[in-house]
């Protein structure tokens, strides 16, 4: 299966902002229930231990990603690591409430950020959960080098793939709405209301999805992408790991200056 550059809906700028948040919240809703990118915490440590990062920005976070829960994952054995939430289209009132659930662990960014061009303040390892594919060849190149610029190390980490099982998969996750709507915080009347009566929440989960599947990223494709760059000065790592659903593995990138850690993570060659 081709890897298909197309649309998904919520990421648009003519989108309504009140509905996309709804999806983002549905995603982080979806994630923290079940744990999604718990299996990659241990990995996620060693790139950082690797790295020697005490701060984390995470790109593209929608309305919190996984980090809630895996922030308490993350071993802390001197000073606690500083995480903050970046969006293009910042939810924030979905930040604040992870800020709040996090005991002020966790950070957020008001304004937009570009993952192609952030800003120079928000130094610290760059993270990118279930977004990556969202950006065409040349924008994902551009994501990269920009870390690579500015010595910021990175991981990217998608639970979606280009396999018959994750495309079902997405059909099934399409009605985790009808079940988690009321009790999804904050509450929303409008996402009963684009839930029940009007089911534009989980339509959109299931095309957007399907086209997540469709526009994933394969480990050869994010091979190629570092290839292209030529980058000597950093170590990079590819591959798949075990997911909670075994026939759904998260693909992973992850790269930081050499300098780092020579005992860090192991290059890709």
């Amino acid at each position: 299966m081709r890897r298909i550059q197309f649309i998904e809906l919520h990421e648009q700028p003519w989108f309504p902002p009140t509905l996309r948040n709804e999806i983002t919240d549905a995603l982080q809703c979806g994630s923290e229930l079940l744990k999604a990118y718990a299996p990659i915490s241990v990995l996620l440590q060693r790139a950082l231990d690797a790295s020697g990062s005490r701060s984390v920005v995470d790109l593209c976070s929608g309305s919190g990603g996984p980090w809630l829960g895996l922030s308490r994952k993350l071993r802390r054995d001197t000073t606690a690591y500083r995480i903050w939430l970046t969006d293009i289209f910042p939810n924030r009132v979905a930040f604040e409430n992870v800020k709040a659930a996090s005991a002020n662990s966790i950070e957020f960014y008001e304004t937009s950020v570009d993952a192609m061009k952030v800003p120079t303040e928000l130094a610290g390892f760059r993270t990118m959960f279930s977004s990556f594919h969202h950006f065409p060849p040349s924008h994902a190149r551009a994501i990269l080098q920009n870390a690579v610029n500015a010595k910021q190390g990175i991981g990217i980490f998608e639970i979606t793939s280009r396999r018959a099982s994750a495309v079902g998969m997405m059909f099934l996750w399409s009605l985790t709405p009808f079940g988690f709507a009321p009790t999804t915080r904050p509450f929303r009347w409008s996402r009963l209301l684009y839930t029940y009566l009007l089911p534009l929440i989980p339509l959109v989960l299931l095309f957007d999805g399907v086209v997540s599947c469709l526009r994933t990223y394969r480990t050869q494709e994010l091979r190629g992408l570092i290839e292209e760059m030529g980058t000597t000065e950093y170590l990079w790592e590819t591959g798949e790991q075990s997911g909670i659903f075994g026939a759904l593995p998260i693909t992973y990138l992850i790269g930081y200056p050499r300098e780092g850690s020579p005992a860090g993570l192991r290059p890709h060659s």
